[in-house]
C-alpha cells in the first residue's frame, strides 16, 4: 500500500488525495472537507450493500451448482424459485430527458478507448469525422493494395471511384453520377435539394440518415487536381460516440494507476488534454479538435462538433481498490470510486453546458458551492445537454441496476446536481441481466441512455454459470447456438417495447479484427440491420467504413419496422451450450487447447509484464485481433470447463501452455520490453495465465480481474 492520509475517517492513497485537492477540486470551487465527507458518507452507505450483493451472486451460482452436481434440470421454474428469474415489470417506458442527439436520435458508430493511452484517447474523440479516401486506400475494404513508394495512383483511381459511388447512393445528383461531376462552381444540383446543409471554404456539406457527409473540393491538392470536378476528399461523420474505459480495456491495480486514468478523464472534460510523440523522427502534438463551422443554405452559421460524445466506463461492482481503505480497513469498492470521481471530474464539462437545476440537494459543507460555476466560454464541449454519461458493466440482475442507480442518486446530492443527470449505460453481458432484462431497464428507467450486448462476456458467464452442467461445445462453435440468437434479438426488442428508440442506444458488440475490414463491411451491416443504431468498432478508420451501413440502413425506420415483433420467450436464452455426449478426437481436444492457450498467454503477457489492457494480438494464425478482458473471461472459462469435465486432463493443459508460450514469444520478439516465459518457472505471466485456468472454477462469475490485478501487482512491486 502507498503512502495514505486520512480523510473524513477514510485512508486515501497520497496520490489519490494530491490530484483530487490539486488538481480537481479548486477549479469547481468545491471545499475539499465537504467533499471528503460527503464520499466518506457515500462509501458509508454503499459498500455493505455491495458486498451483500456480491454474496448473493455466490448464493445464487451454489444453488445452481449443487442442482447440476444432483442430475436435476436448471429449468425456469427451478431459476424463478431461486430468485435467479424475476417477475416481467408491467408495461413501461423509460423516462430519460436531457439525452444528445448523438445517443438518441442518430445512429452511428461507436468506439470503445482505454483511458490510460492518451493519444488512444484522443484519437478516438477526434474520429467523429473521418476520411472515406484514407479508409478505402490503406485497407482491405476494397480488393487489392496500393503499392510501395508514394502516391499509388491505381488505387487512387479505385478509392475515388468506390467513393463517389457512395455519394450516388447517400447523396444522388438530380441527374448523372458524381463520377461525371464537372466543375462544381456553377452549383451541385442534387435529387433532394433538403439534404444540402451548407458549406465551408472548400467543402459542401450534405445530410443522409442523419448523418452528415462533407465533399470536400480542392483543386490544388494533389488529388483534386486530377479529378474534373476537384474532389479532394469525402469526409465522413464517423464515431457519433465514444467510450473511454475504466473497466475492460485497461490495467489499473492501484492508486498511481487509477490517478493516471482520472487525469485522462479530466483532460477531456476540461478540453485541454494533449499528448505529444515521436512519428517518422518528428514531435508531434495531438489535441482535441475543434467544431465545425460552416455557413448554411440561408448564410446562416452552423457549428457541428467535432468529437464523439464521450462516455465513461466504470468498473463493475466486483473489484476493490487500494486507492481508499475504509474504516473498516478493508479496500473500498472501485465501481463506487469510479462513480464519485468520474462525475465529479465532469462538472468542468457541465459548467460549459448547462448549470444546475433548481431543486438539487447538496450535503452539508457543499450547499454553498454546489459545484457548478457559471458558464464560460469554452471551445471544447462534451454533453450539450447538461449530462454525464457512465457505462456500467457487469451488473446481475434488476437489483443491482437498482443499486446503481440509487448510487447515481448519492453522488448527484454529493455534487448538487439535478436527479438523472447522470445517465446510464447498461452492459447487458451477463446471464442474469439478459435474462432479467426488462426489470433491469426499469430500475434505472429516469437515467438509462444504452443498452448493449457483449458477446464474450456473456459466453463467460453462460459458460461459468452452467459450469458442473457439463462440457460446453468448441468455442467457435458458440456464435452459431441457439442462446446467442435469442440473447440478441431479445436485447433490441426489449429495448424498443420499453421505449429506448429516440431516447437511448440499442447497441451491438465489437469487431475485433482490425486489419479486415472487407469481412466487417461484408458481416457488420447486420447490425443495423437487426434494429441496434450503435455498434463498436476497433479504430477511427473502422469508424469510418461502419458509418457508410447507416447510411445503408435507416435505423429508426427499421426499429419501427420491429417494434411490434414479439420478444423471443426465455426458452431460446436459457438453452445451455452443452457438447451432450460428444466424442472428441485427440486432435480437436488439442487444437481446442492450443487456440485458447495462445489467446489467453498472448493477451495475459503484456497485461501482467507491461499493464496493457487492451491491444492486437496475433491469434494462434498470426491475425490481430483486438482482446481486452472479455476474450479471456471466455477462453479461461472454456479451458477450465474442459478440465472439469474431463474432456482434457492437466496435463494436456500444461502441454499446450509450454507449445504456446513458445509461439507467443515468437510472436513478441521483436518488442525490446518483452519477457519471454519458456524456459522460466519465475515467470509470473505464465504463472498467472495458468491460474486463470486451474483456479477458473472458483473463480467468481469466472472473472479475470482478482487473479489478474493479484499478479501485476507482483510485477510492480518487484519493479
Amino acid at each position: 500500500m502507498s503512502a495514505s492520509v486520512d480523510r473524513a475517517g477514510l485512508k486515501v492513497a497520497a496520490e489519490l488525495t494530491e490530484f483530487v485537492e490539486a488538481q480537481v477540486l479548486p477549479g469547481l470551487g468545491i471545499a475539499a472537507d465537504g467533499w471528503w465527507q460527503g464520499v466518506a458518507d457515500i462509501f458509508a452507505q454503499f459498500a455493505p450493500e455491495n458486498a451483500a450483493m456480491l454474496a448473493k451472486r455466490e448464493t445464487l451460482q451454489a444453488a445452481i451448482d449443487t442442482r447440476y452436481k444432483a442430475g436435476e434440470p436448471v429449468d425456469e421454474a427451478f431459476l424463478r424459485e431461486i430468485g435467479y428469474l424475476v417477475p416481467e415489470p408491467a408495461p413501461f417506458k423509460i423516462g430519460t430527458e436531457n439525452v444528445d442527439a448523438e445517443i438518441a436520435t442518430m445512429a452511428g458508430p461507436q468506439l470503445v478507448v482505454p483511458i490510460l493511452n492518451a493519444r488512444f484517447v484522443l484519437n478516438a474523440a477526434n474520429a467523429r469525422w473521418g476520411s472515406l479516401y484514407d479508409a478505402f486506400y490503406g485497407t482491405d475494404a476494397l480488393p487489392g493494395a496500393a503499392k510501395p513508394g508514394g502516391y499509388d495512383t491505381e488505387r487512387g483511381s479505385q478509392v475515388i471511384a468506390a467513393a463517389k459511388a457512395f455519394l450516388d447512393q447517400a447523396v444522388p445528383l438530380a441527374s448523372g453520377s458524381w463520377a461525371d461531376l464537372g466543375d462544381p462552381s456553377a452549383g451541385i444540383a442534387i435529387a433532394d435539394p433538403a439534404q444540402y446543409v451548407g458549406k465551408s471554404a472548400k467543402g459542401r456539406l450534405f445530410r443522409h440518415n442523419g448523418l452528415h457527409i462533407e465533399v470536400v473540393f480542392d483543386g490544388e491538392s494533389a488529388i483534386g487536381r486530377s479529378d474534373p470536378s476537384g474532389i479532394s476528399d469525402v469526409i465522413l461523420e464517423s464515431a457519433l460516440t465514444t467510450i473511454c474505459d475504466l473497466e475492460d480495456s485497461i490495467a489499473a491495480v492501484d492508486a498511481e494507476d487509477k490517478v493516471a486514468a482520472y487525469s485522462n478523464w479530466l483532460g477531456l472534460m476540461k478540453g485541454d488534454l494533449e499528448e505529444t510523440f515521436d512519428k517518422g523522427g518528428k514531435a508531434l502534438t495531438r489535441r482535441l479538435n475543434a467544431d465545425r463551422v460552416y455557413t448554411g443554405a440561408h448564410g446562416d452559421e452552423i457549428t457541428l462538433p467535432g468529437r464523439s460524445l464521450l462516455f465513461v466506463r466504470n468498473v463493475g461492482h466486483l473489484m476493490t481498490t487500494p486507492a481508499i481503505h475504509l474504516a473498516d480497513g478493508g479496500e473500498a469498492p472501485e465501481g463506487i470510486l469510479d462513480a464519485i470521481m468520474t462525475s465529479t471530474i465532469a462538472l468542468y464539462d457541465l459548467q460549459n453546458s448547462a448549470p444546475a437545476k433548481a431543486g438539487a440537494q447538496s450535503p452539508e459543507g457543499i450547499a454553498s458551492n454546489p459545484g457548478l460555476l457559471p458558464s464560460q466560454e469554452h471551445k471544447i464541449r462534451n454533453s450539450r445537454t447538461g449530462s454525464v454519461y457512465i457505462v456500467k458493466p457487469k451488473m446481475h440482475g434488476p437489483e443491482e441496476c437498482g443499486f446503481t442507480n440509487r448510487l447515481f442518486d448519492a453522488v448527484e446530492n454529493l455534487l448538487g446536481l439535478a436527479r438523472h443527470t447522470i445517465k446510464v449505460g447498461v452492459m447487458d453481458e451477463e446471464r442474469r441481466t439478459s435474462a432479467n432484462l426488462a426489470a433491469c431497464i426499469e430500475a434505472v428507467k429516469g437515467r438509462i441512455v444504452f443498452i448493449n450486448t457483449g458477446f464474450l462476456d456473456r459466453t463467460g458467464d453462460e459458460m461459468h454459470t452452467a459450469m458442473h452442467g457439463g462440457a460446453m461445445i468448441p468455442k467457435a462453435e458458440m456464435k452459431t447456438s441457439v442462446w446467442i440468437k435469442a440473447y440478441e434479438d431479445r436485447n433490441v426488442r426489449i429495448g424498443l417495447a420499453h421505449g429506448l428508440s429516440g431516447k437511448a442506444q440499442i447497441g451491438k458488440g465489437m469487431w475485433a479484427a482490425p486489419d479486415r475490414m472487407a469481412d466487417m463491411m461484408d458481416q457488420k451491416i447486420g447490425h443495423p440491420m437487426s434494429g441496434a443504431n450503435t455498434a463498436w468498432v476497433p479504430s477511427p478508420t473502422a469508424a469510418t467504413l461502419h458509418a457508410m451501413h447507416y447510411h445503408e440502413v435507416d435505423v429508426f425506420a427499421r426499429q419501427r419496422e420491429i417494434t411490434h415483433e414479439a420478444i423471443p420467450s426465455l426458452d431460446g436464452l436459457l438453452t445451455v451450450p452443452f457438447a451432450g455426449g460428444r466424442n472428441w478426437t485427440a486432435e480437436e481436444v488439442s487444437r481446442e487447447l492450443d487456440n485458447n492457450a495462445q489467446g489467453i498467454l498472448g493477451y495475459v503477457v503484456r497485461w501482467i509484464d507491461q499493464g496493457i489492457g487492451c491491444s492486437k494480438v496475433p491469434d494462434i494464425n498470426d491475425i490481430g485481433l483486438m482482446e481486452d478482458r472479455a476474450t479471456l473471461r471466455i477462453s479461461s472459462q472454456h479451458i477450465a470447463n474442459w478440465l472439469l469435465h474431463g474432456v482434457a486432463t492437466n496435463a494436456d493443459v500444461d502441454a499446450a501452455f509450454e507449445r504456446m508460450a513458445a509461439k507467443v514469444d515468437a510472436q513478441n520478439a521483436g518488442d525490446p520490453l518483452y519477457c519471454p516465459m519458456v524456459g522460466r518457472a519465475d515467470s509470473i505471466a505464465l504463472n498467472a495465465a495458468r491460474a486463470l485456468v486451474f483456479e477458473g472454477v472458483s473463480q467468481p462469475s469466472g472473472y479475470t480481474e482478482p487473479l489478474l490485478h493479484a499478479y501485476r501487482a507482483k510485477v510492480k512491486a518487484a519493479a
